[in-house]
C-alpha cells in the first residue's frame, strides 16, 4: 500500500472523552491498554503528520441522543454503552452540555479537529461507518486508500477497517494509535482485534512508521 496526498487520508474513531478521559465511562476497562500502548499520544502523533504533510483527516464520533434510548434490543457492548450513558448528547440539533462531556472530543485534540479542515462525519451508532456519511466523504474527494486509528480496536476500529474493505478501500491499521477494553468475562479486545487486524488488513504498522511513511512517501510494508 502506497501512502500519498492524493488518495490517501487518515480516519480516526472516536477520540472522545469517555474512551481517551481518565474521567470516562469506560477508563476502568480501557485505561491500562490506553496507556500502554500510548494511545492518546500517537493519535495526537498521527493526525498531526497528516496535516504537516499535507493528508486530509476524517473524524468519526459515536454519539446517542434522547430518542436513540428508545431502542428495544442490541449486542452485548452496545447494551452496556447505552446503560453507561457513553456518547450522549442532549440532542442531534444542540450543543448544550456538550462541551466537557463524554461525547466531547479530548481537549489536547480540539485545535485539531476544530481547524474548519478536518472532515467529521455523521455520528456511527454501533460500530461500523454502514450509518453515516463516511464512505461518501471518501469518495467525494476520490481517497482510496485509508490509516485507520482510534478508539477502540476489537469495536470501532475493527468495524471500520471491515467495512472500508469491503468498500473497495486499501487500509493500514495503525496498531499502537488504538486501544481495547479488557474484561474478566469478555477477554482483552485489543489483544483479539491484533490477530484480526493481522489477517484482514493491507497493512498493520505503528506510529513511527506511519509518520515517516507520510514524511517520505514510503512504501507501507505488512
Amino acid at each position: 500500500m502506497e501512502i500519498n496526498q492524493k488518495d490517501t487520508a487518515v480516519v480516526i474513531t472516536d477520540p472522545q472523552n469517555d474512551f481517551l478521559s481518565e474521567e470516562g465511562v469506560t477508563w476502568e476497562l480501557v485505561g491500562d491498554s490506553v496507556k500502554e500502548n500510548k494511545t492518546v499520544e500517537n493519535i495526537e502523533r498521527i493526525v498531526k503528520a497528516a496535516k504537516v504533510n499535507g493528508f486530509e483527516v476524517f473524524i468519526s464520533p459515536h454519539y446517542y441522543y434522547p430518542t436513540d434510548h428508545s431502542w428495544k434490543f442490541g449486542g452485548t457492548v452496545e447494551k452496556m454503552m447505552h446503560e453507561i450513558k457513553m456518547f450522549d448528547r442532549s440532542s442531534a440539533l444542540s450543543l448544550d452540555g456538550f462541551s466537557g462531556s463524554g461525547a466531547d472530543w479530548l481537549e489536547r485534540y480540539k485545535s485539531l479537529i476544530e481547524d474548519g479542515k478536518t472532515i467529521v462525519v455523521s455520528p456511527h451508532k454501533v460500530y461500523g461507518p454502514e450509518n453515516n456519511d463516511l464512505i461518501l466523504q471518501l469518495r467525494k474527494r476520490n481517497i482510496s486508500k485509508i490509516i485507520l486509528g482510534g478508539m477502540s480496536a476489537n469495536l470501532c476500529v475493527e468495524a471500520h477497517l471491515r467495512e472500508l474493505l469491503e468498500q473497495g478501500f486499501e487500509v493500514t491499521v495503525v496498531k499502537d494509535a488504538t486501544a481495547g477494553a479488557r474484561h474478566p468475562e469478555l477477554g482483552d479486545g485489543y489483544k483479539a482485534a491484533l490477530v484480526n487486524f493481522g489477517y484482514i488488513a493491507n497493512a498493520v504498522l505503528s506510529t513511527d512508521e506511519v509518520e515517516k511513511a507520510m514524511g517520505n512517501g514510503l512504501l507501507a510494508a505488512a
